[in-house]
């Protein structure tokens, strides 16, 4: 490759990073880049998409923190304001760039099919750009052309809610018509956009359009429900046609890689990319520092029993009372719960060690994993503020050694059949279809382990289509636990009310003796250094995290629209700030 193509390469890296202050949208500086080159040479056309697919995100391990599924109080009071920019999401930088590759590609002298190729993905990064903006805060300029500072008009306002809606499905329409239909998991190109992932997110949009976040008054029954079904009917059918199924076990989710779940993914590969969850999830003793995502009290209740049943529904198998299931709390619970979280005295062979088990015990336990305020240890756990006694278990490489854990290289599932499945659940609810959502949970909680039952719902008690949504939204928690998507279904179904004024608990383990006394610390540091201390050995109280500074969650009605941040209105004067928030636009479908 000559100077000037790697040149161009480092050029195209930069542009994603560089902001302009002098423009009202953020347009970046792109004086270096020559459309001339890039989009006549293939492999440079690969490599200005390649710095946009960077838009797609990867593992997080702070992603449900929003929730009531992982410690730590995220919404505090105040926590968005018009002047912050938290949960702001305004990326005009971003959208010149795919706007420049739209209007550019189509002039230079590459194949036919590259082009298609190249306009699908574009297409399709625009429409999940703005999707995202809208997510947040409604309506907003729906920009289609790259504008130039000096020339265009850059005070533009914001397009109606509607508008953007139409907007995003004619852009995903096109990409889909463009864009391949299945790139193989076999395939050099595979990682890139095809029409599946495409269809796949269509269907999730228009759930968005149809949804109480967008039709307030008329959360249920608006006319929105019909498209939303027609196209997630479409997605879930054609996928499934094509091969999309279930994994066999919910562990190989994303530890098996390119497997017939995955519906898009951002590839990942040692040591070139890399990603955080191992030395976010894992015990400190076996990381690179304290975990930073654990589990809380409030989450681990959420998982259903074995038989699909609450341990508080009377009329499960394993009906307990609150005393007894805090003692018993591992026992009997729905497969995917053992998959997916690390408790005190869990057998957990991480790094590679056989027979290693778990401690969370202040005094037993190591520094670096310990929670709990027993006197008897006549020490201090600093953990308190960020621990739970609950660590996360899914998507462990638990064969990475500690030295290795910043080696993380799974690919980032960004969607999943599990999920067009419930997508389209949910849409046939709404539309009536009780016997469509009813099968597909059933689906979901078979290849969860979750037995029959004797009327073969595998637990599922409903009866009306309200009984139903709750059961959708319930597997939901469980089946994406960890993913990033529950504050975001809360809110897109107006259910924010759940978390404003929570808080969220630990629990802690202290060491027994046969007859329940407390074990002496001596002895029961001896048995955990054989790993012979088994979740029976210990008795369990509930404490409150964090123990200091914000303890409770404020989530306003307010928050199902995010406003626009007040320097972005104060550089153009043509913009409106959501209702709520000091201004005068309905970022609602209404």
């Amino acid at each position: 490759m000559n100077n000037t193509m790697k040149k161009i390469i480092y050029t195209l890296t930069i542009l994603v990073w560089m902001t302009s202050c002098s423009d009202v949208l953020d347009i970046e500086n792109i004086d270096n880049y020559d459309p001339e080159q890039v989009w006549n040479d293939e492999r440079l056309a690969n490599a200005y998409l390649a710095n946009l697919y960077s838009m797609f995100g990867n593992w997080s391990t702070g992603a449900d923190r929003t929730s009531q599924q992982i410690a730590g109080i995220v919404w505090y009071e105040d926590q968005i304001t018009i002047s912050n920019d938290n949960f702001k999401s305004w990326n005009y930088n971003q959208i010149r760039l795919i706007n420049q590759a739209i209007q550019d590609v189509q002039t230079g002298t590459l194949s036919q099919e590259v082009k298609d190729e190249v306009l699908g993905q574009a297409l399709f990064m625009r429409a999940y750009a703005y999707f995202e903006m809208v997510m947040y805060h409604g309506g907003v300029p729906y920009i289609k052309v790259p504008q130039d500072r000096y020339e265009d008009d850059l005070y533009v306002a914001r397009n109606t809610t509607a508008e953007c809606f139409d907007f995003l499905i004619e852009d995903l329409d096109q990409a889909i018509d463009l864009l391949p239909t299945h790139i193989e998991s076999s395939s050099s190109d595979y990682g890139k956009i095809d029409g599946n992932f495409a269809l796949a997110f269509k269907g999730k949009v228009l759930l968005y359009k149809a949804s109480p976040q967008f039709n307030p008054s008329n959360p249920w029954d608006n006319s929105h429900w019909q498209e939303a079904f027609e196209a997630n009917k479409l997605a879930y059918e054609t996928l499934l046609e094509q091969g999309y199924a279930l994994v066999a076990d919910y562990s190989n989710v994303a530890l098996e890689e390119r497997n017939s779940e995955v519906v898009f993914s951002v590839i990942n590969s040692y040591p070139n990319k890399t990603a955080v969850w191992e030395h976010g999830v894992r015990p400190g003793s076996e990381s690179r520092g304290p975990a930073s995502a654990c589990p809380t009290w409030e989450f681990i209740k959420e998982f259903p029993m074995k038989d699909g049943k609450l341990y508080s529904d009377p009329t499960g198998a394993y009906y307990m009372s609150e005393a007894d299931f805090l003692q018993n709390y591992w026992k009997n619970r729905d497969p995917r719960f053992d998959k997916s979280i690390v408790w005190a005295g869990k057998t957990y062979e991480v790094s590679g060690k056989a027979g290693k088990r778990q401690y969370t015990a202040l005094g037993i336990a190591h520094e670096l994993d310990d929670f709990g305020i027993n006197p008897a240890a006549q020490t201090n756990s600093t953990n308190l503020d960020r621990y739970t006694g609950f660590f996360i278990l899914k998507n462990s490489l638990l064969n990475l050694t500690q030295a290795e854990v910043q080696q993380y290289d799974l690919d980032y599932v960004l969607m999943r059949f599990a999920e067009v499945m419930l997508n389209y659940a949910e849409a046939a609810n709404e539309m009536g279809d009780m016997t469509t959502a009813l099968e597909i949970l059933r689906q979901i909680r078979e290849r969860a382990g979750i037995t029959p039952g004797n009327d073969g719902n595998f637990g599922i008690q409903v009866g009306s289509r309200e009984q139903i949504r709750e059961a959708i939204l319930a597997e939901r928690n469980i089946e994406f636990c960890f993913e990033g998507h529950r504050f975001w279904d809360l809110r897109r179904l107006r259910m924010l009310d759940r978390l404003d004024g929570t808080t969220k608990h630990g629990v802690e383990s202290i060491a027994i003796d046969e007859d329940g006394s407390e074990m002496p610390l001596v002895e029961a540091r001896s048995l955990a250094s054989a790993y012979e201390l088994t979740e029976e050995d210990f008795k369990y109280s509930i404490l409150q995290v964090p123990r200091s500074g914000v303890k409770v969650s404020v989530v306003p009605e307010t928050y199902y629209f995010f406003p626009i941040q007040k320097a972005v209105l104060d550089r153009n004067p043509n913009l409106e700030q959501n209702e709520g928030w000091g201004g005068t636009f309905d970022p609602t479908l209404e």
